[in-house]
């Protein structure tokens, strides 16, 4: 007889009446969202930021660390919250978890918020990109060049330092070399086709890997009630990058159908 999965950890903050789960990409913990958490508006919003098996405090859960298990564990951290419908802000990897809980449990979704999302089509890599993603898991300079490709080539080195450190103490490498080969690979994206949830993807122009162009490809043709925006000063990590213009920009995404929305 299966059983549901018990809820993840996460980070509580606000006590709105609009619940929002956060998930975090392949590089980061729930620590991904550390420069946003204080000016988060707290009175409308309901945030719960989640960490994935293997990272952070479930480093050391076992799983099969795949995109549709993220996604059965961020509905059991919602129905342990007490959380019947919610909206769901995914970044990178943590894009693909939320799509998948779209495609799992539309009727529980009230808006979704791709940041950098990775698309549930995957992403198919030639083979000296594959090298440099499948070698970060056991060496760190991967996760460097990584990050530093993905923002551009113009962040400080002590930051790009920072990011990898955090990266390695906060993530086990078993568990991330599994979510690659899920994020990556898997293609679920006719199960999303149409789906009517208001749709947001936040996209960096600095970033080469998550453009513009990839999500007119994908999030604007598969969701009917789809928008883009692109941050002129970002790469792939915004919440580092540009963190007070995301949460302008996705917090007036969220609350743009609460009846009492401030402009």
């Amino acid at each position: 007889m299966a059983t549901n999965p018990p809820a993840p950890p996460c980070l509580r903050r606000g006590e709105g009446p609009h619940p929002v789960i956060a998930v975090h990409g392949w590089l980061a913990d729930r620590g991904a969202w550390h420069s946003v958490l204080p000016d988060l508006d707290r009175t409308s919003f309901s945030y719960a930021f989640v960490d994935l098996r293997g990272y952070g405090e479930a480093r050391d859960v076992p799983g099969a660390y795949s995109v549709r298990e993220g996604a059965d564990d961020v509905l059991a951290l919602a129905d342990s919250l007490g959380w019947d419908r919610f909206s769901l802000i995914g970044h990178s990897m943590g894009g693909t978890v939320a799509q998948r809980v779209l495609a799992l449990a539309p009727g529980r979704v009230r808006r979704l918020v791709g940041v950098s999302p990775v698309p549930a089509s995957g992403m198919p890599m030639p083979p000296e990109q594959w090298e440099l993603f499948s070698g970060a898991a056991e060496h760190p300079e991967n996760r460097r060049a990584i990050i530093d490709t993905t923002t551009g080539g113009i962040r400080p080195a002590a930051w790009l330092d920072r990011m990898v450190r955090q990266s390695v103490e906060r993530s086990d490498a078993k568990a991330f070399r599994a979510w690659l080969g899920s994020w990556a690979a898997e293609d679920f994206h006719a199960e999303l086709v149409g789906k009517r949830q208001p749709v947001l993807a936040v996209t960096g122009a600095l970033d080469p890997a998550i453009t513009p162009e990839l999500i007119r490809r994908t999030w604007l043709r598969w969701f009917p009630d789809s928008r883009q925006t692109v941050l002129a000063s970002a790469g792939h990590y915004p919440m580092d990058e540009t963190p007070l213009e995301l949460v302008r920009t996705v917090e007036d995404f969220l609350r743009a159908d609460d009846p009492a929305r401030i402009v």
